[in-house]
């Protein structure tokens, strides 16, 4: 039974978690999708490709559950093809790799493709410095073990035994934060669809129609344990690219941010100007170029459009809790230093140059830049 079966039934509802994963989320979204979908598909996946792709990038036409028409969102902003490509892939025998830059929105596709295709996008490992095989495969009750020996109750299930075990979708955050040998335990499961047990009579559990592997990297963490010729032999690339346009960085940054504070139980309305400032902030100490066309320093953080949601999300709890009104331009400025400064404080530099020589400009005709810049002052 998928996770956002739990829902249908009500077993629990969104506001019962900090961060609802996407089949509870968009659970009548694809509880609808699923009741229209007579596509075609492959073993053991809840929709059809033309319909994950729906439900990933969303479309002009209602699905309907219950005689009431249901909205389909677009829920991933960047390149559609690369949505198809990526479906594409899953339903064959190669596994998933999503790569870029920290924050734009990897993890979000790989729980999206996972809510689409099995029903469930918990089942996850987290690769840290600490990640074993063990971790990645399977581990064992020493109790039971001693005292009856090996059998299947005594082994300790992985999230990719699962996967193997019900033929559906495992999500590897973070590969390359694992160490190499760790890593290289995925080589024989992915070309063979084989996990050797040898402790078990059984000696093997074979992976069932519907299993594959997504996994996501940083570029920013390449080097730190790469990938082996042969594991990367294993994956298809796609490389998630930041957002290059103010007005569609801004939308995400309000729907996203909406969302995050209707979670946190705070009911205020998104300020578009204040957001449209943000995102034109961010993608320009992003990229190094202001939209007058000069070029300006960039400081080491990541300025993705990820920490631009947390930079608004947290000044509108700020500006909630303390003065019990909307998101305020000083609570912007103050909790973007911690965004920048991350990295190394004296990109907080590179930010003074930006208010001093950027917004100092445009402050002269536009009232809002000008309220802006006069926050410059939290910046030392």
């Amino acid at each position: 039974m998928g996770t956002y079966d739990l829902i249908w039934r009500g077993e629990y509802t969104t506001m019962e978690m900090m961060k609802p994963p996407a089949e509870v989320l968009y659970a009548r979204e694809l509880q609808a999708l699923q009741q229209e979908d007579t596509g075609k598909r492959p073993p053991n996946w809840l929709l059809s490709p033309v319909y994950i792709r729906d439900f990933i990038i969303g479309r002009e036409q209602p699905a309907r559950l219950d005689g009431e028409e249901v909205t389909i969102t677009r829920k991933f902003y960047g390149n559609d093809i690369l949505i198809e490509r990526a479906i594409v892939t899953l339903a064959g025998n190669r596994g998933l790799m999503l790569v870029g830059e920290p924050g734009t929105a990897k993890t979000m596709l790989s729980e999206l493709l996972s809510a689409a295709i099995s029903g469930t996008s918990t089942n996850t490992i987290q690769g840290t410095a600490g990640t074993t095989e063990d971790m990645i495969k399977y581990s064992w009750n020493y109790a039971m073990l001693l005292d009856k020996g090996p059998s299947e109750q005594a082994l300790v299930p992985s999230p990719l035994y699962h996967g193997m075990k019900k033929g559906i979708v495992t999500r590897f955050e973070e590969i390359t934060r694992c160490p190499s040998e760790a890593q290289d335990s995925l080589i024989s499961i992915m070309s063979d669809k084989v996990m050797n047990i040898p402790e078990l009579e059984s000696g093997v559990l074979f992976a069932k129609p519907g299993f594959n592997i997504i996994g996501t990297a940083n570029i920013r963490d390449k080097g730190v344990n790469e990938m082996s010729s042969a594991l990367k032999r294993r994956f298809n690339f796609e490389t998630i690219r930041p957002i290059s346009n103010v007005k569609l960085e801004a939308r995400i940054i309000e729907s996203q941010a909406h969302n995050l504070l209707v979670h946190s139980g705070i009911d205020m309305p998104i300020d578009l100007e204040i957001v449209e400032l943000l995102a034109t902030t961010f993608m320009e100490l992003r990229t190094g170029m202001t939209r007058e066309g000069y070029k300006i320093d960039v400081p080491q953080a990541v300025m993705s459009t990820a920490e631009a949601v947390s930079v608004y999300v947290q000044s509108a709890m700020t500006s909630y809790y303390y003065e019990d009104k909307n998101v305020t331009l000083d609570r912007l400025v103050q909790n973007m230093l911690g965004t920048v400064a991350k990295e190394n404080e004296k990109d907080l530099a590179a930010l003074k140059t930006y208010f001093s020589r950027v917004i100092k400009e445009r402050a002269r005709e536009d009232q809002l830049w000008a309220a802006y810049y006069e926050e410059k002052k939290w910046i030392g």
